[in-house]
């Protein structure tokens, strides 16, 4: 079955464009990203700060059973327009990826679906191709799936 998440990586560019149409109402989907519960639970991590406001900020920690931190990422929010777009960086702590620009972008399409538009800048292609060698589509479209299956309960 193909992915319903679509990336986009154009050739020589620093950038990846992802869009995925989501089977929820707008304002479903954006609780998704801003409500520390609901993003815990697609994102499989614990939400240590989360500023929905223009300067505010993020901070994600995912431990292993022993305790051991296996994934810490940060960033600040440049842009917050309520249903409508985050304008965000994220870093990866203890990771080879410098500093990405994310623009997310939320559009409703009826009054029961809506649309994710992500616009990723990294700091280079190199880092970017290096980005799309993981199994990073894999685990967008997973995470994805998991925001419909998750938010679909709260409707």
């Amino acid at each position: 079955m193909e992915p319903k998440t679509k990336i986009s990586a154009e050739d020589d560019k620093q950038e990846i464009v992802i869009t995925r149409e989501f089977d929820l109402p707008l304002e479903l989907l954006f609780k998704a990203y801003v409500e520390p519960e609901i993003v815990e639970q697609w994102m499989g991590t614990k939400v240590l700060k989360l500023e929905n406001k223009v300067h505010g900020g993020y901070q994600f920690e995912t431990s292993d059973n022993s305790g051991n931190i296996v994934f810490q990422a940060n960033g600040v929010i440049h842009e917050f327009v309520d249903n409508q777009k985050i304008t965000r960086t994220f870093e990866m702590e203890n990771s080879p990826f410098a500093v990405q620009l994310e623009f997310l972008e939320f559009e409703s399409i009826t009054e029961e679906t809506s649309k994710l538009k992500m616009h990723i800048i990294y700091k280079s292609v190199e880092l970017r191709d290096q980005m799309l060698k993981l199994p990073f589509a894999q685990g967008i479209n997973k995470a994805h799936n998991r925001i419909q299956e998750i938010v679909s309960k709260i409707k």
